[in-house]
């Protein structure tokens, strides 16, 4: 029976948190926990800390907010993403706006985007520029916009569906010192030709015909997102010829790929006679970052 009905007492907040994980967890969500502190958080207008604080524990759902609730949890059951349900991703500093049609970040990302954001902290220039191929949401332009204000930083976007959030997400947290394009990496900015410090990327890398383990990706991101080619490495060649084209000497190649793909990708960098290719290992002890240096 739907927790919902007209009939039944209103519940508190904490009554709703704890139905919500429960039902959460009985369907496998392995972030049931967190899941259910933010579509708790979201119904009542709080922030997910407010609620782990427990200053919603004696409030009371009316029954719209408890309606959220209950759409949420069902609809999470279904692994459409927690993202889509409330219209935002948060990535380190960042609230992104995001929905159908584009990627949603992921916190692994956040590995080399640090990364990018160290090669631009220390470039010898006053006024670096960097630029973000594949951007979809913004995740990794954004960041280094925000916590590298003296940079100014392009974002590139193939996708219309996706550009559509690039575009609002650029405008609303970057807007002095960032641009969204919306066009191919392939041949993306020519008039920054040899004048770039960083570029960064997570470029799609499963092989077709693989399809993703988490459902979320499998069955909610667009496959333009994830889907690299027959070896899953179509997109990671086009980004190091373009990064190879905009970046001055000595500037960094940053970007993510699968955990299986390090040598492979350290032979492609080689082949294109990238120097000083280095694959790092992410908290988790997995090779999915890799950077070079323009020779």
């Amino acid at each position: 029976m739907c927790p919902a009905n007209a009939e039944r007492t209103k519940r508190l907040a904490l009554e709703a948190l704890e139905w919500a994980t429960d039902e959460l967890a009985a369907a496998d969500i392995p972030t049931a926990v967190g899941d259910a502190e933010i579509i708790v958080a979201h119904s009542l207008g709080l922030t997910r800390t407010q609620v782990q604080a427990g200053a919603a524990d004696r409030l009371v759902l009316d029954d719209a907010q408890d309606a959220i609730v209950v759409d949420f949890v069902e609809r999470r059951k279904a692994r459409e993403p927690l993202q889509h349900l409330t219209g935002k991703s948060y990535f380190r500093r960042l609230e992104l706006a995001v929905g159908p049609g584009v990627f949603v970040p992921r916190r692994e990302t956040e590995f080399v985007t640090q990364l990018a954001i160290d090669a631009l902290r220390t470039s010898d220039s006053t006024a670096p520029i960097a630029v973000d191929l594949g951007t979809g949401a913004g995740a990794i332009a954004l960041s280094m916009a925000v916590e590298v204000p003296a940079s100014f930083v392009y974002g590139v976007e193939l996708y219309r569906d996706a550009f559509e959030w690039t575009r609002l997400n650029f405008e609303t947290i970057a807007p002095t010192n960032s641009q969204a394009i919306l066009g191919d990496m392939v041949d993306a900015l020519p008039e920054l030709t040899g004048l770039v410090d960083v570029v960064a990327g997570n470029p799609p890398f499963t092989p077709d015909g693989v399809d993703p383990i988490t459902p979320e990706v499998r069955l909610w991101d667009p496959p333009v997102a994830w889907r690299g080619g027959s070896d899953g490495l179509d997109l990671v060649r086009a980004l190091s010829r373009t990064a190879l084209r905009l970046l001055k000497a000595g500037g960094t190649l940053a970007f993510e790929h699968g955990v299986s793909q390090s040598e492979r990708v350290a032979a492609l960098l080689g082949a294109d006679d990238w120097t000083s290719i280095n694959s790092h290992t992410d908290p988790r002890g997995r090779q999915r970052v890799t950077t070079a240096i323009h020779p």
